[in-house]
């Protein structure tokens, strides 16, 4: 964790301020805007909390509608979909609530699962025709599990299809994810240097088992790639869960063990470039836009204590999506 330490700033918003700057707040055409972050080597700059559309797609349809507007009011501009969200209910659901009014000033992306080119391409079509927009600003292949799902990927034409899409406008970036196991990844930064943007599980936890922070992160700065950091809470699983975005009865990273804006401020204090974050309703949106704003970083030894106050029950009893 040492080594990444100085590496934050390095995606910090471009025109840094001063002390005495820093009160001046940040805005664009519909408002406030929350601190912006680099998007690797894009030359993007993207909000330092976005939020997820699983979660969007599973509210109904008034607190979507009022979350989105809570987001937008406190200056998030980064919104996450995928095709498989609800079987594309997500992005139905943000290209008429979100997109018709936000669109020019947002980032818009989303996911295909596909593992084969046709497959890909028709996924891409679908995504843009639900989503109202003919330009994705970044279009990511979902869940890489396995050296031999990235194999698969690459044999199939995946890959080649998300290249095309680029060249072609339909995407401004290309990205892929994952939070099984940091193989998966590792083989894929082996065989392919296509990729604008990498997203996967940033957490507390995540250091003591199998860790994406520790094998992936410093190879995605060293390549200028973006990191999308996911998983924050583990998906439900600090606080006891055991299935998506579920509570449970398995022991509680959250609030046993650290507090809710520990395990998030941890995750802003590496050189990630958006925290998206899963709420379950508004008033959730709004405490991680309370605890964006007021970010003020992390120093090594206090993530190296948090990490240690949790050690002992890392692993898949708290990331149970891990393989």
């Amino acid at each position: 964790m040492k080594s990444l330490t100085g590496l934050t700033a390095g995606v910090m918003l471009t025109n840094s301020l001063d002390s005495a700057q820093q009160a001046v707040q940040l805005s664009d055409k519909l408002g406030k805007l929350l601190p912006t972050r680099r998007l690797g080597e894009t030359g993007e700059t993207v909000t330092m909390l976005g939020i997820g559309g699983w979660h969007i797609g599973r509210m109904g349809e008034n607190e979507a509608q009022k979350t989105i507007e809570v987001a937008i009011e406190g200056g998030v501009r980064f919104f996450d979909s995928a095709e498989s969200y609800q079987d594309g209910g997500s992005e139905s659901r943000l290209g008429k609530l979100l997109i018709p009014k936000y669109r020019d000033q947002i980032f818009i992306m989303t996911k295909s699962a596909a593992r084969d080119a046709k497959t890909a391409q028709q996924h891409l079509d679908a995504s843009r025709k639900r989503l109202k927009t003919d330009q994705l600003d970044l279009w990511q292949v979902h869940n890489i599990t396995s050296a031999q799902d990235v194999d698969q990927c690459i044999q199939n034409g995946v890959f080649d299809v998300m290249q095309e899409a680029k060249a072609a406008g339909k995407t401004r970036y290309i990205g892929f994810t994952g939070h099984t196991q940091p193989s998966a990844h590792l083989r894929l930064l082996d065989q392919s240097s296509i990729f604008d943007v990498c997203q996967m599980p940033v957490n507390v936890a995540d250091l003591s088992y199998k860790s994406f922070v520790g094998d992936i992160l410093p190879k995605l700065v060293d390549r200028g790639i973006g990191v999308l950091a996911m998983k924050t809470l583990a998906n439900g699983g600090f606080f006891g869960g055991s299935e998506h975005g579920e509570h449970g009865n398995r022991p509680k990273v959250v609030p046993n063990r650290i507090s809710i804006a520990e395990a998030i401020n941890f995750v802003w204090s590496f050189p990630i470039s958006t925290l998206i974050s899963g709420p379950d309703d508004a008033t959730q949106m709004q405490e991680k836009i309370d605890l964006a704003e007021l970010f003020s970083g992390m120093d090594e030894s206090t993530r190296q204590t948090l990490v240690e106050r949790v050690a002992d029950i890392a692993g898949q009893n708290v990331e149970f999506y891990k393989a």
